[in-house]
């Protein structure tokens, strides 16, 4: 009984939302199966912003946010493309490219990326600038029993790892909104300022359970 009494302690430790702040996550390997899955209890979206910070000397493709749902691997996907060049949002399996971004390795990068279903246009911030707004699809929400993957890019709701889109590196920060996040309050995230934590995916106040060999680590900070 006492034995019983600790699993469930523990199992209900693991469970609550940890603060996370001045922590990261480090994926230290090539693989095809360590992760960290993010959990919300929020199920319909009819916007999104995602911001993240990022650092990782890899040369290939990788993916570095990944939502599914049982309807769709990509229902929002952001994915660096090293063919094109280009950061991609993906969004119900349509995509878009932005290319031009100085995105060089071993250093932190602040990647947001908005959508919204009435208009259908998605935007990326890099390092706090502003790309064009371009169209990707409109006319319905991202709803379902979603899966929200950090480390992998899911070709199947929940799994379907590659592990040449596997992430290897660092990264913390993690923040979602069911809503379009400001131009400003993105500055005040890209500079570490006071800004108003994700209410789907908060850094401060994380549900999340991690897969294999990933670390929480302090936060790697560069010194000038």
């Amino acid at each position: 009984m006492m034995f019983l009494l600790v699993l469930i302690m523990l199992t209900a430790c693991a469970a609550s939302p940890q603060d996370l702040s001045g922590k990261m996550f480090t994926f230290p390997q090539e693989t095809n199966r360590a992760h960290v899955r993010l959990n919300t209890t929020m199920q319909d979206f009819s916007a999104v912003t995602v911001c993240h910070r990022s650092f990782t000397d890899l040369r290939r493709s990788h993916g570095l946010f990944s939502l599914a749902t049982p309807s769709s691997n990509n229902e929002f996907l952001i994915f660096w493309s090293e063919a094109n060049k280009e950061m991609q949002p993906h969004i119900k399996e349509g995509k878009v490219g932005y290319g031009g971004w100085d995105y060089k390795p071993n250093m932190w990068h602040s990647i947001c990326t908005t959508w919204d279903s009435a208009s259908g246009l998605v935007q990326l911030w890099f390092d706090g600038q502003p790309s064009i707004r371009k169209f990707i699809t409109s006319g319905s929400n991202i709803r379902g029993s979603l899966i929200i993957i950090l480390g992998q890019e899911q070709d199947s709701h929940g799994g379907g790892f590659d592990i040449k889109q596997s992430f290897v590196g660092m990264m913390t920060d993690v923040h979602m909104w069911d809503y379009i996040f400001s131009p400003c309050e993105i500055h005040n995230y890209v500079d570490e300022l006071n800004f108003t934590p994700g209410n789907v995916l908060n850094w401060r106040a994380l549900d999340f359970q991690i897969v294999d060999r990933v670390l929480i680590e302090d936060k790697f900070k560069t010194c000038h």
